[in-house]
């Protein structure tokens, strides 16, 4: 089974590629923008980082982050939104081509660990910043992850029939948060565990959470 891929998340899959050397450029630095403010944000939080700082992480002065974005707030708003969209096209893609829900499981699991593993800087900012964004753009992501959320339930559902959906969904969360704690469990004392090591470890232990059976309460 090949592994699912991720495309990068700095470009929405639903953004047209520029035509023109110069849209082409425009974008560049737009992606640019985009992860430096990733990797200042998750390490300094989205407070204590100026347009100055962004800027100059991308090679920019300040005052031209406002030719890509309306401030500081849209370059939060742009990341996390652009890679909560990417998830679940990517997730929509991979079930479309996958033949059976089993199939579809282990392709989305792989899917989302490479994604955690690509991207630990943007889940450190999705933890700690989501109260910064707009509040349209919260809602915004808020449904994107609904909707990837109920991806998940949908192939769950063809796994484990007779499941309630509120089960479905308490085990696709619980699996995303296994997945998803990457940027702390894959550095053991400040050192970091080789990718190839983490990837098979998270795509088991997620899907053994995924399908664990309910252990029935103890007697008495």
């Amino acid at each position: 089974m090949e592994p699912a891929t991720l495309p990068p998340t700095t470009l929405s899959p639903t953004t047209r590629p520029p035509t023109t050397l110069r849209g082409q450029a425009k974008e560049n630095r737009r992606r640019a923008l985009l992860s430096s403010a990733a990797a200042l944000f998750a390490v300094d939080g989205f407070n204590r980082v100026s347009l100055e700082d962004l800027g100059a992480a991308a090679g920019v002065s300040g005052p031209a982050v406002y030719r890509h974005f309306a401030g500081k707030q849209a370059v939060l708003g742009a990341l996390l939104l652009s890679v909560s969209q990417e998830l679940l096209d990517g997730g929509r893609r991979v079930v479309a081509a996958s033949d059976g829900a089993g199939v579809a499981l282990h392709r989305l699991v792989e899917f989302h660990v490479d994604f955690a593993l690509s991207n630990p800087d943007v889940i450190r900012v999705q933890d700690q910043d989501f109260s910064n964004l707009a509040d349209e753009d919260q809602a915004e992501v808020r449904t994107l992850q609904r909707n990837y959320v109920e991806l998940w339930v949908e192939v769950l559902a063809g796994l484990l029939p007779g499941t309630d959906d509120a089960e479905l969904r308490m085990r696709a969360h619980a699996t995303f948060g296994l997945i998803n704690s990457t940027p702390h469990s894959v550095r053991s004392h400040g050192r970091r565990i080789a990718v190839k090591r983490a990837r098979p470890l998270l795509q088991s232990m997620a899907l053994a959470a995924l399908m664990a059976p309910a252990v029935p309460a103890p007697p008495g």
